[in-house]
């Protein structure tokens, strides 16, 4: 993999569902920015400033064409990641919409104390569903009046997805409720999956899709009369009085990112962002196929070996039928600590992520699993990665 050569031949890089490894071009993309035109982005009217609003505008642009979402129902605007991207919207949405909130079982923290926060604050009930073994969400006899709801589309531990995301969306806002989705896990190899979905937003993060440290929101416009700011700042304002201002989002429809965007915006990561969707809409079906093959072979590989767990195929003692290989997978060794067994993959150059992976509450209290090893791929996968991975785990 040429736009990975950076990585050597004893590095096995399996920690996608964390962050996930940058093609040179993505890199290229954010280094042009800060050698060649550095500049504040929305504020200034010379050369490189002109150059760094045409770049950012484009990342805009293409994410709403990768998700298939009409500019005149949803805008994008930048933040941190996918938590502070969830926080932001939760503690923004006015308390008079609120008479509930719900999630689901499997949610990474991110939102899942989130929900948690909010509710509290707001003395509103809190909601904690359950999914089906394939990811779907159990929803029967729900009433989503006045709820805002926020459910991941993929978990970060197993890849299991939200097989009723459009009917979910459908039948939250028949009821009048609010669907916020964690896509953090879904971006780099799934997006498909959102592509018109009509969720009230999207949030998911850049850097768990070859892009540089970066969250993302997607947000339909008519949101934006239920929020109630609580965190405003620069760049969001077009005039200001002693006692009032006034908001950019609210006076020009071209500026309605600018309601979450309180403050210097990350200019060379979000042009990042856009140099990793180029990439990404290049992706060959060699490439696809690769990466699952790499994948096959590895969940196959894991799952032929009596003492290796693999989370997704044992619920709650029950062995369940079988998930789809996917490249975020799960287990743990009976008979040794994930964490040990994680410093020794290490120590051979295997580099895997051992614990809860912030989804304490499903793994540890609902499933009572030990701590865990995550192996997570990506289109930086080789082939040579997974027989690595195959000598060395078998000697284990």
């Amino acid at each position: 993999m040429g736009d990975f050569d950076y990585l050597g031949a004893g590095e096995v890089y399996l920690d996608a569902a964390c962050q996930s490894l940058r093609p040179r071009p993505v890199v290229e993309a954010m280094e042009r920015y800060y050698f060649e035109h550095n500049s504040c982005g929305e504020r200034v009217k010379y050369k490189w400033g002109v150059e760094t609003d045409e770049l950012v505008e484009g990342t805009r642009k293409k994410v709403l064409k990768l998700l298939k979402l009409p500019s005149k129902d949803y805008f994008v605007s930048f933040t941190l990641n996918t938590t502070y991207g969830v926080n932001l919207l939760l503690n923004s949405i006015d308390p008079k919409f609120v008479k509930k909130v719900v999630t689901s079982e499997i949610e990474h923290n991110s939102p899942f104390l989130a929900t948690m926060n909010v509710a509290e604050r707001l003395g509103v009930p809190r909601v904690v569903l359950k999914r089906f073994p394939d990811g779907g969400l159990m929803y029967e006899g729900e009433d989503f009046k006045g709820a805002v709801v926020v459910v991941n589309c993929a978990a970060n531990f197993d890849g299991r997805r939200l097989t009723n995301l459009k009917e979910v969306v459908k039948r939250v806002h028949k009821d009048g409720g609010i669907v916020i989705i964690d896509a953090a896990q879904a971006m780099a190899h799934y997006y498909e999956m959102l592509e018109k979905t009509e969720a009230d937003a999207i949030c998911f993060s850049a850097h768990k899709m070859y892009a540089a440290s970066l969250g993302v929101m997607v947000v339909r416009r008519d949101l934006i009369p239920k929020l109630r700011l609580s965190f405003v700042g620069g760049g969001m304002v077009d005039d200001v009085f002693e006692d009032r201002y006034i908001l950019s989002a609210t006076g020009n429809k071209d500026h309605a990112h600018t309601i979450f965007e309180a403050g210097l915006q990350a200019w060379g990561e979000i042009i990042s962002l856009g140099a990793a969707i180029d990439w990404l809409s290049k992706r060959t079906k060699e490439d696809k196929k690769r990466l699952a093959a790499c994948t096959e072979e590895l969940d196959g590989f894991l799952r032929s070996r009596e003492k290796v767990k693999m989370v997704g195929a044992i619920e709650n003692g029950v062995v369940v039928e079988r998930h789809e290989a996917n490249p975020t997978m799960s287990f743990y060794v009976e008979g040794v600590d994930s964490h040990l067994l994680g410093a020794a993959l290490g120590k051979e150059g295997i580099m895997a992520r051992t614990g809860y992976f912030c989804a304490h509450y499903y793994l540890d209290k609902v499933l009572g699993l030990p701590p865990l090893v995550r192996f997570s791929l990506s289109y930086a996968t080789r082939e040579e990665d997974i027989e690595r991975v195959k000598k060395v785990m078998g000697k284990i």
